[in-house]
C-alpha cells in the first residue's frame, strides 16, 4: 500500500471508521532523534515528553511547534509515565533503574535491584491507580553500548513486576518473557497486557502481546496471547476508552479491538517504538517512530 500522510489509513474491519478522523493526516512534528521512545503527556504543561535514547535526552514538544531539551544526559533512559502525583517515572538503561523526578527536580531511585542483584534494563512503566509501579525488565540496554552499557544480565529471567514506593517492595509478577517490553491496564484495571519483542533477536520467537488477569492488584493469572502482528513485533502501546490496543509495528500503529482483531493500521513511513494519547482532550495520538516524532487526532480518547 502506498504512503499517503493525508490519509494515513489501512482499514482492515468496518469498525476502524469510528475510532479515526478521515480528514485528520499524520503529521510529523520533530526529526532528529536516532531512537525515538517513551512519550508521555504533561496536560498541567501542555507539552510531550519523549526519550531520544542512543542521544541521551530527553526532549520536550510544545503545541506551538518548539522543541527544547528536557534532560541530557539521560542516562539512557527509555520508558516514561506520570505517577498519581503528576511526577515523571523513567526506566533507565544506563542506571538499570527505575527513578522519579521530584517537582524540584531531583531523582529519586525507586528500583534498582532485585534479590540483591542489579536489574537487567527497565523498560517501560505503568502506574496503577493504588500508586504501584509495574515495569518490564528486558537485556535490551546491556546487550551493546549504544542504548546503555554493555554489561552481563544479574537476574536469571527477564521480568515483569511490581513496586509498591510505600514500602519499596519489589516483587516479580511474569518471568517468562523472552523479553518483556511495552505494558498498559485495560481501562478497568482488571487486566495487564504486555508485549513481548523477543523476535528481535530470534525470528523463531513470537510477536505477540500477551494479557493477564490481574488478581486483586498485586499478581497476574491466567496469561494467553491477546494479539499477534503481522509486520514488524509490538514495543510500546496504550488502550482507549473503549479498549482498544494501539500499539507500535514496522510500518506503523496497529490497533485491536479488546477481543483481539486487527480493526486497522495508522501507517507511518518509519519503524514505530511506542505512542501515547494526549492533548486538551486526549484525542491526539502521539507517535515516537525511529528518528520523528508524528501525531494524528483520532475519534477516540486514551484510557487514563
Amino acid at each position: 500500500m502506498q504512503f499517503d500522510p493525508s490519509f494515513p489509513y489501512d482499514i482492515r474491519d468496518e469498525r476502524f471508521r469510528q475510532y479515526i478522523v478521515g480528514n485528520a493526516g499524520l503529521e510529523e512534528l520533530y526529526s532528529g532523534c536516532r531512537w525515538a521512545e517513551g512519550p508521555v503527556w504533561f496536560a498541567d504543561m501542555d507539552c510531550l515528553l519523549w526519550s531520544d535514547i542512543p542521544n541521551q535526552r530527553i526532549l520536550r514538544w510544545v503545541p506551538d511547534g518548539h522543541v527544547s531539551v528536557f534532560r541530557q544526559p539521560s542516562n539512557f533512559t527509555n520508558g516514561n509515565t506520570r505517577d498519581r502525583q503528576g511526577r515523571l517515572v523513567s526506566c533507565e538503561h544506563g542506571g538499570r533503574r527505575v527513578t522519579r523526578t521530584e517537582i524540584d527536580g531531583s531523582i529519586t531511585v525507586l528500583a534498582d535491584s532485585y534479590n540483591g542483584k542489579r536489574l537487567n534494563s527497565p523498560n517501560d512503566v505503568v502506574v496503577r491507580s493504588d500508586d504501584t509501579i509495574w515495569f518490564t525488565d528486558p537485556t535490551y540496554g546491556i546487550l551493546s553500548d549504544y542504548e546503555g552499557y554493555k554489561a552481563e544480565p544479574e537476574q536469571q529471567t527477564r521480568n515483569v513486576y511490581r513496586l509498591d514506593p510505600a514500602t519499596g517492595e519489589i516483587s516479580i509478577v511474569v518471568d517468562d518473557f523472552g523479553q518483556p517490553n511495552g505494558l498498559a491496564f485495560s481501562p478497568d484495571e482488571t487486566k495487564l497486557y504486555v508485549a513481548d519483542s523477543s523476535s528481535s533477536h530470534d525470528i523463531t520467537r513470537p510477536r505477540h502481546i500477551r494479557v493477564f488477569d490481574v488478581v486483586d492488584g498485586k499478581t497476574l493469572a491466567n496469561g494467553r496471547e491477546f494479539c499477534a502482528l503481522d509486520n514488524g513485533l509490538p514495543d510500546g502501546f496504550r488502550l482507549d476508552t473503549i479498549g482498544n490496543v494501539w500499539t507500535s509495528a514496522a510500518d506503523g500503529v496497529h490497533c485491536f479491538s479488546p477481543e483481539g482483531k486487527l480493526l486497522g493500521k495508522v501507517l507511518v513511513p518509519q519503524t514505530v517504538a511506542n505512542v501515547t494519547f494526549g492533548g486538551p482532550r486526549k484525542n491526539r495520538l502521539f507517535i515516537t517512530a525511529t528518528k520523528s516524532l508524528y501525531s494524528v487526532y483520532v475519534a477516540v480518547t486514551g484510557a487514563v
